[in-house]
């Protein structure tokens, strides 16, 4: 048995969410934060057999898509300005981040 963690964008979490309970995957949905962009994000804990793993896998490819989007850099309250760029700068968002971790044991009670 794995768990697998994916971290996506908000903007995905919902149609992800849907196709795993459409293909019968049982998945937590926890609500969380990126550290860059501190942005929200979802993350999702799903426990499945060792044989669905890549399955969901591509699931997970196929609802989180990369997308290209602006931000407005944040002025310097402190320190150096020298690196400060004042100008919107497009950065690459979304996808997901996966873990694929073993499990020693499952239990529910």
């Amino acid at each position: 048995m794995k768990m697998i963690i994916a971290i996506v964008q908000d903007k995905d979490s919902n149609g992800l969410l849907s196709k795993l309970v459409d293909n019968n995957y049982r998945a937590t949905k926890l609500a969380s934060t990126g550290g860059f962009l501190k942005s929200g994000n979802t993350t999702f804990m799903i426990g499945t057999e060792d044989e669905r793993v890549d399955h969901a896998l591509k699931i997970i490819k196929d609802n989180c898509e990369s997308r290209q989007q602006l931000i407005a850099p944040v002025s310097p309250m402190s320190g150096n300005a020298d690196s400060y760029v004042p100008y919107p700068v497009e950065i690459q968002v979304g996808g997901a981040a996966v873990f694929v971790l073993p499990i020693e044991q499952f239990l529910q009670f």
